[in-house]
């Protein structure tokens, strides 16, 4: 009897150990590895290579459905861990007579025998090796699925997988749980699986914000718009901003000029292309799709009722996965005001207005905008650009330097309006 329960004992944890090796290698094989470890057995000749290549037609079918798989296989294992367990006991119960050395010793064994020869050391094998794995234990493996195949839960449909999103959140927050992954990693992982519900008009650059030229400017002009803007694409745009009748690239108006000096005088509407549309509700990750297959960098975006929402480029989408993009001519903006001259200050265009007044013992009632850069665009009337000015309240307001791949204002330099100050040495005359 004794060495009957020796067999049993080291028989489960045997098959325990390899399940368990099991699990961690169907969860850790790639189907690619699978499809090209069946290539080079079917290219193959021989008893052999034959038998390889069932091996591998038996790991795909196991991959599948992975989830159900190891579901099935944890089920056959906890069962070989239990009767291990249990010929353990009754072995023990024999040796030892006190009730409480059987309960000690079945606890320190337990441990030992479980978590190092089925769990621990097979995982790892399982994880290193997941292909020889999945493919030496392929028949134990699709036994045990076959045995238990009620305890999974499958997902399958058509032969395809198809997890439901609360599984793929779970797999990304598991991923994102590893200490082997970078912060900074995990972070673009969740981007990713949440690029698919983000809308276009999320990353969108908003109609207020686009910079746009009417389509009876001169080239010339339009060059140094590019210039000011930073911009290499601009939309043409008609008797209103509804009225897109283009897009003006860079390249093109350069290639012109070079080969042509006198079209400076020739309008832009010569040389815009024709523009791409996109609905504002569409995802960013079809959008991002549409615009590697029309190899276009720049999408005009629309809303419900047919009017420009906006305007979207590839590089709005890729900041949804790798945070905000900038270049070498951009620099680090201090939040603060800063003198320049006397009577001069650089200010961040997202100063708000009342601490804008108070640079200057000013005080301004305007509820249309909040910033220093929001007053400047009010008082031109359109997107401010690097050399934009303007007088409001009392104070000279210049765009200094545009930031970021927006190229939106991010300082401006502020003084008193020489109105303000001779009326100020009138009355210290006075």
């Amino acid at each position: 009897m004794t060495g009957v329960l020796v067999l049993v004992a080291v028989g489960g944890l045997v098959l325990a150990g390899l399940l368990s090796a099991g699990e961690a290698a169907v969860l850790r094989v790639t189907r690619a590895s699978l499809a090209d470890a069946l290539a080079a057995a079917e290219q193959g000749e021989g008893l052999r290579a034959e038998t390889v290549a069932d091996r591998v037609r038996a790991a795909q079918a196991l991959v599948v459905d992975p989830t159900a798989t190891v579901a099935s296989v944890a089920t056959v294992r906890v069962a070989a861990e239990l009767l291990a367990l249990g010929s353990l006991a009754l072995l023990l119960e024999d040796l030892l007579h006190d009730g409480w050395e059987v309960l000690l010793a079945l606890l320190v064994l337990g441990l030992l025998a479980g978590l190092v020869m089925a769990r621990l050391s097979p995982r790892q094998i399982g994880f290193r090796r997941s292909l020889r794995v999945v493919l030496a234990l392929s028949a134990l493996l699709t036994a045990a699925r076959r045995l238990t195949g009620w305890a999974a839960r499958p997902t399958v449909r058509d032969g395809e997988a198809t997890p439901t999103e609360d599984e793929l959140r779970d797999l990304v927050d598991r991923v994102g749980e590893s200490a082997v992954i970078e912060e900074d990693e995990r972070e673009l992982i969740r981007s990713v699986f949440e690029l698919g519900g983000t809308l276009t008009r999320e990353v969108m650059v908003p109609r207020t914000d686009m910079v746009t030229v009417d389509a009876a400017t001169p080239l010339g002009k339009v060059m140094r718009l590019y210039v000011r803007s930073g911009f290499s694409r601009v939309p043409v745009v008609g008797e209103s901003v509804d009225d897109l009748l283009g897009v003006a690239y860079l390249k093109d108006v350069a290639r012109l000029l070079d080969a042509d000096p006198g079209a400076a005088h020739r309008p832009v509407s010569d040389v815009a292309r024709a523009p791409v549309f996109v609905p504002e509700s569409k995802p960013a990750d079809d959008l991002l799709r549409e615009m590697q297959q029309k190899a276009t960098h720049i999408a005009v975006v629309i809303d419900e009722y047919g009017g420009v929402a906006g305007l979207v480029t590839v590089e709005d989408v890729l900041e949804e996965l790798v945070g905000e993009l900038v270049d070498e001519h951009d620099r680090v903006i201090e939040d603060e005001p800063e003198p320049v001259a006397p009577g001069v200050f650089r200010v961040p265009a997202r100063l708000p207005v009342d601490e804008l007044g108070n640079l200057f013992d000013l005080r301004f009632d305007d509820d249309d905008v909040d910033t220093a850069g929001g007053l400047l665009a009010k008082a031109i009337g359109k997107v401010p650009l690097a050399g934009s000015q303007a007088d409001v309240g009392g104070l000279h307001l210049e765009a200094e330097r545009v930031e970021g791949r927006r190229k939106q204002v991010s300082t401006i330099l502020v003084s008193r309006t020489r109105v303000e100050e001779e009326n100020d040495d009138k009355d210290v005359t006075a």
